[in-house]
């Protein structure tokens, strides 16, 4: 038998005025709609997709196939058109897998006398080159935040000219303490190491070296050493990546130390200089080598998509995008211990399931609502976004016709909350309508409580915000009804330290989804509320994506 929906529809949706909106669905729709996100259903989903049969769902692998077919079937079972090439449920993501072999040193030079680092228990390091050897050699030169943000009146190049240099630098932003710049506490795009790496690369250097550290980054360096020890992968390009940097590494925090030492400096004391405006680049005087050898092979993977096309004649040309990630790290034979297959049912398995749910909760509506749904399981997210990202680059539909994209990465497995998270509460006007549909569930909205770490850009959502895309990122509540304070963020560290990309994220029987759905309830009144209504969302002022989302709608505009 199936429970009470915890959302009291008839109330909700009158004050969401969408039960009455023009070609809408009665209120006993929405309510069957709601009543038919069940936690019996989604734990039957998450434990398919994270069995071992799945093999860790590893883009271009054997698990791929397995999973991309059972997306596909639940599409299929669930009447959604297809809309890739031929009929199908698929969007070809070209990839290239590139991987290094393990057998390298990092070797420092000072005053002549070589210092080897290993490879996994003090660095890490790879690049995107075709080639089968690449050779990475330069002086080490200490650039702060490696940050150049001219809206925020900083610059850590100083003029300075980093070609053919090895660039060191720290993780985040500048932690400065006007809030005015760099969103404050919450990371900016700037503290991603993606934009540290890449801003090295344009700028000329021989290599990067970021300095993990584990309550900056969210995760212990046990997650850096799983995630870029094995095949790396990276969208295709015709270059064959002979443009990017020779060097991308990480180093342990411990192992920073050393080496600042060795130069005579140190790393407390230079992290404390990188936060002061007149913080200029320090050259280390020592010379870093590097021999990469990498095996490498086109393949590939695939998004999977299914459409629930619009009921408006004038609106089912735009579109609302639910997306998860389908992807996890798959099976990696030389990792320690005796279970090889990363199974990901947490992350994201959960957000997977969550996506099957609220494509049945649509089609048990009798009205489709006016505009379009898209339901976007996307490939690589583990591997950078990769999915997502090609997505963006080339939608299956204009991006300027996608009036939202509402993520799910990870969903609530522990109970339900008082609260639900918004990751970068405050971006956009979803925020709004979630708070008002939160609030009719008795809950209330809360922002990311560790906004330093940069959550919203390290998850799909990203990839449509940076198009200019209106994305929202929500997270499991904290505040867990029938527990004591703090218990929930007990079990997000519990779960970041133990099972964070770790062989040990499995599904577990004992999991109580009922706040999964009642997370994914709200979801569903959010896009539905914005595929009903004539308004559509957009981007809060002096949101770093809200002109972009303006030129490209003047753009479109002005083409027709």
């Amino acid at each position: 038998m199936k429970s009470k929906p915890l959302i009291p529809g008839l109330v909700l949706l009158l004050m969401m005025g969408i039960a009455c909106a023009p070609g809408g669905s009665g209120t006993s729709e929405v309510q069957t709609a709601l009543e038919s996100i069940q936690p019996g259903d989604l734990a039957k989903h998450i434990e398919t997709l994270s069995s071992d049969e799945m093999e860790g769902r590893g883009p271009a692998s054997p698990g791929e196939e397995v999973a991309t077919k059972y997306i596909s079937d639940r599409f299929r079972d669930l009447g959604l058109q297809t809309v890739g090439a031929g009929g199908s449920y698929f969007q070809k993501v070209p990839l290239v897998g590139i991987t290094a072999d393990k057998n390298m040193d990092l070797t420092l030079w000072k005053d002549g006398k070589p210092t080897r680092l290993q490879f996994g228990q003090n660095f890490v390091a790879w690049n995107k080159r075709q080639q089968a050897t690449v050779k990475a050699t330069g002086q080490l030169v200490f650039m702060g935040y490696g940050t150049q943000a001219p809206e925020f009146a900083w610059d850590d190049y100083k003029g300075f000219d980093p070609t053919g240099k090895i660039l060191v630098m720290l993780v985040n932003d500048p932690p400065l303490s006007d809030e005015t710049r760099f969103g404050g506490r919450a990371m900016t795009y700037y503290g991603r190491w993606t934009y540290k790496f890449e801003k090295a690369r344009d700028m000329g250097a021989a290599g990067a070296i970021l300095i993990h550290e584990d309550k900056a980054a969210g995760y212990p360096w046990g997650t850096v050493e799983n995630s870029w020890t094995g095949e790396q992968f990276h969208l295709r390009q015709r270059d064959k990546g002979k443009n990017e940097l020779p060097l991308e590494s990480w180093v342990t925090y411990p192992v920073a130390e050393r080496i600042f030492k060795m130069a005579g400096l140190d790393l407390a004391e230079q992290e404390k200089a990188a936060v002061k405006e007149n913080f200029a680049p320090l050259s280390m005087g020592i010379r870093a080598t590097i021999t990469i050898s990498n095996k490498f092979r086109n393949v590939n993977s695939k998004n999977v998509m299914g459409v629930l096309e619009g009921s408006d004649p004038s609106l089912k040309d735009e579109y609302v995008i639910y997306t998860a990630h389908w992807d996890h790290l798959g099976n990696v034979p030389g990792v320690d211990g005796d279970d090889k297959i990363f199974n990901g049912a947490y992350d994201n398995a959960t957000g997977l399931a969550g996506l099957f749910e609220l494509a049945e909760a649509y089609t048990k509506l009798r009205t489709p609502p006016r505009r379009s749904i898209l339901f976007l399981a996307v490939t690589a997210e583990e591997q950078g976004l990769l999915g997502s990202k090609h997505y963006a680059e080339f939608p299956v539909f204009p991006l300027e016709k996608t009036v939202a994209v509402i993520n799910m990465d990870g969903m609530n497995i522990w109970g339900r909350t008082r609260d639900m998270v918004v990751v970068g509460l405050g971006n956009s006007s979803l925020d709004q309508d979630l708070r008002a549909i939160a609030s009719e569930q008795g809950r209330v909205i809360v922002p990311d409580s560790e906004p330093e770490k940069g959550f919203f850009y390290r998850s799909d959502q990203f990839s449509f915000a940076k198009k200019g895309v209106p994305s929202l990122y929500a997270d499991p509540g904290v505040d867990f009804i029938g527990k004591p304070e703090g218990w929930g963020m007990e079990q997000r560290e519990k779960y970041t330290q133990t099972d964070y990309h770790k062989p040990s994220d499995e599904y577990d029987p004992s999991w109580d989804l009922s706040g999964a759905r009642e997370d994914l309830q709200a979801l569903f009144l959010l896009g539905y509320r914005v595929a009903q209504r004539d308004a559509i969302p957009e981007w809060s002022d002096g949101n770093e994506f809200k002109m972009i989302r303006e030129k490209s709608l003047s753009k479109a505009t002005g083409s027709r």
